[in-house]
């Protein structure tokens, strides 16, 4: 029951690549713009669409001209796509949404060369991170802090690294920098965190008010049960912040952009994340996508809020580069 569970749940993520090479991805001009009840209806549709994409073909086809690795770090892989056109002094690194249940998928893979046209980075990373139930905490935030480790041994210095978390990426990518602060190790130059799950408490507002709205993670949908009682978070109180990081100590952050939908289930938990990075003094900005659901520039390529929140991590990116 559970490999058929996690099998939908991988097709809803996966948005399979051609198998042969294309120019990498240029951001339209616009998208399709709906409102109200227009809007849910295109993202009902697109959202059932994605569940009945169950190509097992995984192959992946990195652009033209692009470089296309994966290193082997002992217990996990950390791929890399090198992107000839970008600048070399920029890196991404991208840790993957899913509930902590579902490795890196080709969904998150052309997400981020998406993220390295974007951010202009000549060097992109993924961290294909161990996965619950059969590794719970601390394996994902172990394997996200070597990944760093790595990246900066290969001679990235750590203020040319943006982290780009998304969902369960989002937690983690807030765990590694308060590891990396609390260890007095170097931080990266910022944090993109796109719905991120910033506690796994569920007695927020949004959780009630939004669990239905919330079509891609809300009731119904194949990962609702992985959030709801995450497995990454055996044997840990909901508000213990080794897996809640909206309860730990913000100080000493970097600057952060925080994403979020306004149907998504996670809608609390990203602005009271906003608020406490704001008390703590961390430079942070918020943007709420009305009537979006949780992660939505992963299932809806062509919406227009898909493009307004590409635009938005383009320039602060910059913004915070220079």
């Amino acid at each position: 029951m559970r490999k058929k569970f996690l099998a939908v749940a991988a097709a809803l993520l996966l948005n399979f690549a051609p198998v042969s090479a294309a120019p990498a991805w240029t951001m339209p001009d616009y998208g399709v713009e709906l409102y109200g009840a227009a809007k849910q209806k295109y993202v009902a549709e697109n959202v059932e669409r994605a569940y009945s994409q169950q190509n097992p073909d995984n192959y992946f086809s990195a652009p033209d001209g692009w470089n296309y690795e994966i290193f082997n770090l002992g217990r996990f892989n950390l791929e890399y796509l090198e992107n000839p056109a970008g600048n070399p002094n920029r890196t991404i690194l991208q840790l993957h949404g899913g509930g902590y249940v579902i490795a890196l998928t080709n969904g998150h893979r052309n997400l981020a060369v998406k993220y390295g046209v974007l951010a202009d980075a000549g060097k992109i990373y993924s961290v294909d991170y161990r996965i619950a139930p059969e590794n719970g905490y601390p394996a994902a935030l172990e394997d996200a802090v070597a990944s760093y480790e790595e990246i900066l041994r290969r001679g990235t210095r750590p203020e040319e690294v943006v982290v780009i978390g998304d969902s369960a990426g989002g937690n983690l990518a807030l765990e590694l920098s308060l590891y990396l602060r609390d260890h007095r190790l170097p931080q990266p130059k910022m944090l993109i965190l796109v719905s991120p799950w910033a506690t796994v408490q569920t007695n927020q507002p949004s959780w009630k008010y939004n669990a239905k709205r919330d079509l891609i993670l809300g009731e119904g949908t194949p990962l609702y049960e992985s959030v709801k009682k995450p497995p990454y978070a055996k044997g840990f109180k909901a508000k213990d912040p080794r897996i809640s990081p909206l309860h730990a100590d913000l100080k000493n952050l970097p600057p952060m952009l925080i994403q979020a939908g306004g149907y998504e289930l996670f809608l609390d938990d990203c602005l009271a994340l906003a608020k406490k990075a704001a008390a703590a003094d961390v430079k942070v900005t918020l943007t709420v996508y009305p009537e979006m659901s949780h992660d939505f520039a992963l299932l809806l390529p062509n919406i227009q809020e898909t493009l307004d929140s590409f635009r938005e991590i383009r320039d602060f990116i910059n913004q915070n580069m220079n």
